[in-house]
């Protein structure tokens, strides 16, 4: 406290210039000048995937502070976790300076974080980039309140008054007069509430440009597949997948998103299906690792003679696969290919351009340096079968936040969908194909209107 001036020392703010970012968006520039000029407009935004650092997600965010510094006022920025912080971060540092924001994150330890609080609280600086407790933050003369993926849980307080990060900014900023700015890949049902209402304008890209910027996507099964395979749409990776990895290894790395963690986490009889079960606590069975016993995931009782109480069979079989033996069997079938791995315990935050393998858990991939050359999403019906209200919401939110991390459709980029039920229309699966989330989030709104 006694090594930062009390008094905030005079600085220029920058200059209002126009954004490249905001430009591609119905309405951007609008809402850019009016933040810069002192207003408080209020969006939601459905930002356009790229791989380009000066068009991309965080940019958005950057030039929206940057306007609002421009007009005299300070900014929020709201991200879910500190990977995405540190992206923001760089956009803030190229468009704006150094000097002219702090991180408020739990990971700073209490000296860097009360003294990033300390200059924010005295004025020093007027940004503030951090994950859901920034919402708080005393900024001077608040312009501008913005978070990125209304979706993602981690904007959800678990601690009682459990507020979310958007309830918090629409009271603050009706408090202080400042603009509200809720962005994303998808739309949750919530904001499309508040666009209904008139509390937000909604904002979009022009389809023509997410022709351009979109990569391709592709559903296994789908098509001429299901007369060459017809296995396909129910495969763990189908000949869709494999064929567009290989190809795509010629260019680029190529993201691989498995939907749940581990080698084998769960187990089924290999005759009837029926679920393999704990003979002490009923929990599910799986495997840890080539060759382990199975062992239940609740109590960690190892299963060393299995009899299916169904049919009395003794073989089992694989429910769903993990990522490390998805990394395991991409290993053997494509030899000489590096495979890197990201998930719980051990997130990667950036890969180089170099052909390679990744294999992530959802929200856990990597940003690859131009794109990953192609995206293979296996197992689409283990997000879409959760036993939740949003499954589909999320599911697409998962899906989406991959797909963004891959070039446009202009410079070759393609998405194969693998494992997505084949016997009836999933609007999800329609909104990634056609990427129009907006369409999805109405959809679901009257939904739960009804």
């Amino acid at each position: 406290e006694k090594a930062l001036p009390t008094e905030a020392p005079e600085t220029e703010p920058p200059e209002a210039a126009e954004s490249l970012a905001w430009s591609r968006y119905a309405g951007g520039p609008a809402f850019i000048s009016h933040l810069s000029s002192g207003g408080s407009p209020a969006a939601s935004l459905l930002a356009a995937p790229t791989v380009e650092p000066d068009e991309d997600w965080p940019r958005l965010l950057a030039d929206a502070a940057a306007a609002a510094l421009a007009g005299g006022r300070g900014s929020i920025l709201v991200v879910p976790d500190g990977r995405d912080v540190t992206r923001v971060e760089e956009a803030l540092t190229r468009r704006v300076g150094k000097g002219h924001h702090v991180r408020l994150t739990a990971d700073q330890g209490p000296q860097a974080r009360y003294t990033a609080y300390l200059k924010v609280l005295r004025g020093h600086v007027r940004i503030v980039v951090g994950t859901r407790a920034a919402t708080f933050a005393p900024v001077h003369d608040l312009g501008l309140l913005a978070w990125w993926d209304d979706g993602d849980d981690l904007h959800d307080e678990p601690r009682a008054p459990y507020p979310h990060v958007r309830e918090v900014a629409r009271i603050r900023a009706g408090i202080e007069g400042a603009a509200l700015l809720g962005a994303g890949f998808t739309r949750t049902a919530a904001l499309a509430q508040w666009c209904a209402d008139g509390v937000l304008v909604p904002l979009e890209a022009d389809r023509a440009v997410l022709r351009r910027v979109v990569a391709r996507v592709r559903v296994a099964g789908e098509g001429s597949d299901l007369a060459r395979d017809p296995a396909a749409a129910r495969a763990h990776l189908p000949s869709a997948a494999w064929q567009a990895a290989k190809d795509a290894l010629t260019k680029g790395p190529v993201l691989v998103q498995v939907p749940r963690r581990g080698y084998l986490p769960t187990l089924s009889c290999q005759d009837c299906r029926r679920p393999a079960r704990c003979r002490t606590c009923s929990g599910p069975l799986g495997l840890r690792g080539p060759g382990q016993p199975p062992t239940c995931r609740w109590c960690g009782a190892v299963e060393t003679r299995f009899e299916c109480p169904n049919c009395g069979s003794p073989r089992l079989r694989s429910s769903v696969v993990g990522a490390r033996r998805t990394a395991e069997e991409l290993g053997r079938a494509f030899p000489g290919v590096p495979v890197a791995t990201s998930g719980a315990g051990n997130v990667v935050d950036h890969v180089d351009a170099r052909p390679r393998l990744v294999i992530s858990t959802p929200g856990a991939e990597p940003v690859a340096e131009g794109g990953y050359a192609a995206c293979l999403l296996l197992d689409a019906w283990a997000l879409l079968d959760r036993p939740s209200m949003d499954a589909g919401e999320e599911a697409l939110r998962r899906w989406m936040g991959a797909v963004g991390l891959t070039r446009g459709a202009a410079d070759g980029g393609l998405v194969v969908l693998a494992g997505a039920p084949s016997h009836a229309t999933v609007p999800a699966v329609e909104a990634l194909v056609r990427w129009d989330p907006g369409w999805f989030a109405d959809r679901e709104l009257d939904e739960r209107r009804q």
